[in-house]
C-alpha cells in the first residue's frame, strides 16, 4: 500500500505474519474445539440441547455479523489497535467461560468472545496486505489462507488430546494462554497502521450489515431444526433479506461506502467472492460429517478421529503456501477452478472408497486431495477479494473475505448436517419398535445404538440398519458437497481473472457527497503482481 493512504509499516514481515497468523489460528480453532468438547460441558453444566447448540453457535453468528463494521473500524482507528483490542476481549471472555457453569452465562459469553474474534479475523488479513511488498503478498495471503483453513483441523487435535486428561474448561484456558501469547508477539512486532484517508464509521451501514448478517447466519443455524414454519426462522430470515438490501441501497448513494456493492460484479472480487463462500461450505460441511463418521461409523475416539484428518490439514498449509506460484503462472480463476475441483474429487473418491466397514485408507486419499484444493482455492479466492479491490476498501475487502467463509460455512453445515439427517432418516428400519423407540431411533445414530443395546437380536439388527442408514446419509452429503464444489469451479475457470492480470473495476465519484448519478464507473486491467490502487 501507499505511504499516501497509509502510514509506514517498518516491522519484520515475517514476525508481524506469524504474531497474525497465531491471533487467527486461536479464534478459527476456538470453534472446532468447542465442537469437541460440547458433550461433557452439556453434561456438566445441565445444558439441555439447544443451550448446548447456542453455546456453539452464538460465537458464530456474532462473529460473522460484525466482520464487515470491524474491518472499517480497523482502517479508522489503527489496525494493530483493533487487533489487540480483538484478542484481549477474546482472551478475557474465554477466561470467564472456563469460570462459569450456567448455561444462560456460557451463551452470552460465548457472543461475547466473537466481539474479539471478529476484531481479530479480518484486520490480521489487512495488517498482512499493508506489510508485505507486491511481490510477497501472494504468498503471504497463501500463508494466512493455509492457517485460516487448518486452524480448524489444528483445534479439533488438540481438543481432543486436552479432554483425554482435562474437563472442557481446559479448552478456554489454552484458548486463553494462545491469546495472551499472540498479543505478546503483536506489541512486540507489529508497528500500528491505517488507512489516514479513512472516513467516519458508517453507522447505518454498520447496523445494516449487522442486522442483515446476523439474520442470514441465524436462519441458516435455526431452520434445518426447526423448519420454514417456526416464527423466528421467519424473523430472521426477514430481519436477514430487508437488511443486506437495504445496506446495498445505502452503501450505493454514499459517496465513500463501507462497502460499495459493485464491486461484486468485478471479475476478480466477485468470482473470488463466491468460491471463498462455497469452497468453506463444503468443507465446513465435511468437518462435521466426517467426524460423525469416524465415530459413529467406525468407533473413532474424539482424539483418533482428530488425528485422522491431520494429513488434510496438512495438505491445506502446503498447497496454500504453492499457491501463489500457481496463480502467477494460470491465473487466478485457474488456480481457484483447479483447487475447487480438487476438493470435489477428494469429496466423490471419499464417497465411492468408503463404506459401513471400511478402514481409515479408503477415507485417507480423499482427504488429502480435497486439502490439497482447499488450499489452492482458498489462497486465489482471497487474493482475488483483495485484487479486485481499490486500495482504500482492502479493510472492507478482507471483511467481505471473512464473511463469506462465515457464511458459507453455516450454510453448508445446515445444508450437509440436514441432508445427512434426513437420508438417515428415511433409510432406517425401526419396524417392529415401540412408538417411542422407533422415533429415538429415527433422530439419530447415536439414539439408534443406545436403543439397539436393549433388544437382544433385534437390536443387531437395528445397529446395523442405522449404521447403514447413516453412511448413505454421509454420501449423500458428500455427493452435494462435490456438485457445488464442481458447478463453482466451472464459474471460477470462465469468469475469474485470467492469467497475468487481474480485474479490477472501482468507482470515482464526484464530489457531490451523496449524488449516487455522479458517479462514472471506470475499468483497470493490472498485473497480478501489482498492488490493488
Amino acid at each position: 500500500m501507499s505511504a499516501t493512504t497509509t502510514t509506514s509499516v517498518r516491522g519484520k514481515p515475517g514476525y508481524v505474519l506469524a504474531a497474525m497468523s497465531g491471533g487467527l489460528a486461536v479464534v478459527v480453532a476456538a470453534q472446532a474445539m468447542l465442537n469437541v468438547g460440547l458433550p461433557d460441558l452439556a453434561r456438566d453444566t445441565g445444558a439441555t440441547q439447544t443451550d448446548a447448540l447456542w453455546i456453539v453457535n452464538a460465537y458464530a453468528l456474532v462473529f460473522a455479523a460484525l466482520l464487515l463494521p470491524a474491518s472499517a473500524l480497523g482502517d479508522l482507528i489503527g489496525r494493530r489497535r483493533t487487533f489487540v483490542a480483538g484478542l484481549l476481549i477474546f482472551g478475557g471472555f474465554s477466561v470467564a467461560t472456563a469460570l462459569v457453569t450456567d448455561p444462560t452465562t456460557l451463551i452470552v459469553l460465548r457472543g461475547l468472545a466473537g466481539v474479539g474474534a471478529a476484531l481479530v479475523m479480518p484486520v490480521s488479513l489487512t495488517i498482512i496486505t499493508a506489510t508485505f511488498s507486491a511481490a510477497e503478498r501472494g504468498r503471504a495471503v497463501g500463508v494466512w489462507s493455509g492457517v485460516a483453513g487448518a486452524a480448524g483441523t489444528l483445534g479439533l487435535i488438540i481438543s481432543g488430546a486436552l479432554l483425554e486428561p482435562f474437563d472442557w474448561t481446559s479448552i478456554f484456558w489454552l484458548s486463553a494462554g494462545v491469546s495472551a501469547l499472540a498479543l505478546v508477539g503483536t506489541l512486540a512486532v507489529v508497528p500500528e497502521s491505517r488507512d489516514v484517508k479513512a472516513p467516519p464509521l458508517d453507522v447505518p451501514g454498520a447496523l445494516l450489515s449487522i442486522v442483515g448478517l446476523g439474520g442470514l447466519v441465524y436462519t441458516i443455524i435455526e431452520q434445518p431444526e426447526k423448519g420454514w414454519g417456526d416464527t423466528g426462522v421467519l424473523v430472521g430470515l426477514t430481519a436477514g433479506a430487508v437488511g443486506l438490501l437495504a445496506f446495498v441501497a445505502w452503501e450505493l448513494r454514499r459517496r465513500q461506502p463501507m462497502l460499495d456493492p459493485r464491486l461484486f460484479a468485478g471479475r476478480a472480487f466477485g468470482t473470488g467472492s463466491l468460491s471463498v463462500a462455497l469452497q468453506f461450505a463444503a468443507v465446513f460441511g465435511l468437518f462435521v460429517i466426517i467426524f460423525q463418521y469416524l465415530q459413529y461409523a467406525l468407533g473413532y475416539s474424539t482424539l483418533e478421529a482428530g488425528a485422522a484428518v491431520v494429513p488434510q490439514g496438512l495438505g491445506i498449509i502446503l498447497a496454500s503456501v504453492a499457491a501463489d506460484r500457481a496463480s502467477r503462472r494460470l491465473g487466478l480463476g485457474a488456480t481457484g477452478a483447479i483447487g475447487l475441483a480438487l476438493v470435489a474429487g477428494g469429496f466423490a473418491l471419499v464417497a465411492v472408497l468408503t463404506d459401513a466397514g471400511s478402514s481409515y485408507w479408503a477415507l485417507l486419499p480423499g482427504l488429502i486431495l480435497a486439502g490439497a484444493g482447499l488450499g489452492l482455492a482458498s489462497a486465489a479466492g482471497t487474493t482475488s477479494i483483495l485484487s479486485g479491490a481499490p486500495e482504500h476498501a482492502q479493510g472492507s475487502a478482507s471483511g467481505v473475505n471473512n464473511a463469506a467463509r462465515e457464511v458459507g460455512g453455516a450454510l453448508g453445515i445446515a445444508a450437509m448436517g440436514s441432508l445427512l439427517n434426513s437420508t438417515y432418516a428415511n433409510n432406517v428400519d425401526v419396524s417392529g419398535l415401540s412408538g417411542e423407540a422407533a422415533g429415538a431411533a429415527g433422530s439419530s445414530i447415536v439414539a439408534a445404538q443406545q436403543v439397539a443395546g436393549e433388544l437382544g437380536p433385534r437390536g443387531t439388527e437395528l445397529a446395523l440398519s442405522a449404521q447403514s442408514a447413516f453412511v448413505d446419509g454421509f454420501h449423500a452429503s458428500l455427493w452435494l458437497g462435490a456438485a457445488v464444489l464442481g458447478l463453482a469451479a466451472v464459474v471460477t475457470l470462465v469468469l475469474g481473472p485470467r492469467a497475468g492480470q487481474v480485474a479490477l473495476d472501482t468507482d470515482e465519484f464526484d464530489p457531490a457527497p451523496e449524488d449516487a448519478s455522479a458517479r462514472r464507473r471506470v475499468s483497470a486491467e493490472l498485473p497480478l503482481a501489482a498492488p490493488a490502487r
